[in-house]
């Protein structure tokens, strides 16, 4: 599980969406002083809105500004990654492929089979909006002690 602060901004009846701070390669990079790209990452401090699925068994309430721990599933990081950049890469090269007729066609039918495939990941994550399985989660001290103990 990959664990981040984040803090919330708004409240939903069942999720939160919250802002953490991006991090950079650079924060573990012995060169940080000396390293003028650290020094900009740093200058930026930018942030992302996360929608958070709140857990069912969970009691406590959320307040704006609180500071909230979320948990995502490495293997939701990498197979998301994957779906989001090789879907639309496969059905771009496909376009490419069926319209090679010439080089105007083929420009259309890869930008048709790039739309098509961010149209498909668009729709499936469309559906999978509210699975815990693959959205990031409200990070349950409970269940980390629960960890620890076994």
């Amino acid at each position: 599980m990959i664990l981040e602060t984040a803090t919330v901004t708004s409240i939903e009846s069942d999720a939160l969406w919250v802002e953490a701070v991006q991090k950079s390669a650079c924060e573990t990079c012995s060169a940080q002083k000396g390293c003028g790209t650290a020094v900009l990452s740093k200058l930026s401090g930018r942030t992302h809105r996360i929608r958070v699925i709140k857990n069912q068994s969970q009691s406590q309430s959320f307040e704006v500004g609180q500071q909230v721990t979320i948990a995502i599933p490495e293997d939701v990081v990498v197979l998301g990654s994957l779906g989001a950049y090789l879907l639309p890469l496969l059905t771009s090269l496909v376009g490419l492929w069926i319209m090679d007729s010439s080089d105007v066609s083929s420009i259309i039918g890869a930008c048709v089979g790039l739309g098509l495939g961010g149209w498909a990941v668009s729709l499936y994550n469309k559906k999978l909006r509210n699975d815990p399985r693959i959205n990031p989660i409200i990070f349950n001290t409970d269940y980390q002690q629960s960890i620890n103990l076994s």
